[in-house]
């Protein structure tokens, strides 16, 4: 459970092969930015905490002042969140704590970005934080590019147009997978085609009426 900061360096300078591949000056910036956190849950690393982590303590008894050992635990909570620079939901696991520290920053992205690496004491922090980061630069060196609005109806219809194909792409695969066969529905539609022409034709009701309209 232990997560030191010495070791993850130890660990970074091992997957790069040494020192000696490094420029001078490199390994102080990274142990800059390595977490300076003591200790981290190990499921801590799968999640956001901010901080919370499991804590130890004494349970005193009230009558004799007893002392039995017991452990607090954050409270962790399965979420999913928008990131409007990945354009979809990420699912992550965060503490109550780390919820408010998202909505306060205004968004995963923005919380990410604006925390500091050696405040980011989890692998899956570090992990996201670098990749939003880079994203973000390769977004700031496109070029903006201003339509008329004819073209954005335009773009709008096409992205209609994708969406629709692939949602009849996922009907078509969920139908293949579940082994799902349209002759009920061709059976029913046969069924209403042959109402409407009953219907439209007149049935045994329509030529008893006609030979009573007759008879009087």
């Amino acid at each position: 459970m232990a997560f030191r900061s010495r070791e993850m360096v130890k660990k970074i300078m091992k997957k790069i092969g040494g020192d000696e591949n490094l420029a001078p000056g490199v390994k102080e910036q990274l142990k800059k930015c390595a977490p300076d956190s003591k200790v981290v849950m190990g499921r801590a690393h799968r999640g956001l905490y901010a901080g919370r982590h499991i804590q130890f303590g004494n349970r005193v008894s009230e009558d004799g002042g007893n002392k039995t050992k017991r452990n607090w635990k954050p409270n962790v909570q399965e979420k999913r969140l928008f990131s409007y620079i990945l354009d979809r939901h990420i699912r992550v696991k965060v503490t109550t704590h780390a919820i408010r520290c998202i909505d306060k920053a205004g968004g995963i992205d923005e919380y990410l970005l604006k925390t500091p690496y050696h405040k980011m004491d989890t692998e899956m922090g570090l992990f996201w934080k670098a990749k939003i980061e880079k994203m973000y630069e390769k977004l700031g060196e496109m070029e903006v590019v201003f339509f008329t609005p004819e073209d954005e109806d335009r773009l709008e219809e096409q992205f209609r147009e994708i969406k629709l194909a692939e949602r009849a792409a996922r009907r078509d695969a969920r139908r293949k997978m579940y082994g799902w066969s349209g002759k009920k529905d061709g059976a029913d539609a046969e069924g209403a085609q042959e109402e409407t022409s009953g219907s439209e034709g007149g049935g045994p009701h329509a030529d008893i009426h006609e030979q009573m309209l007759a008879n009087a």
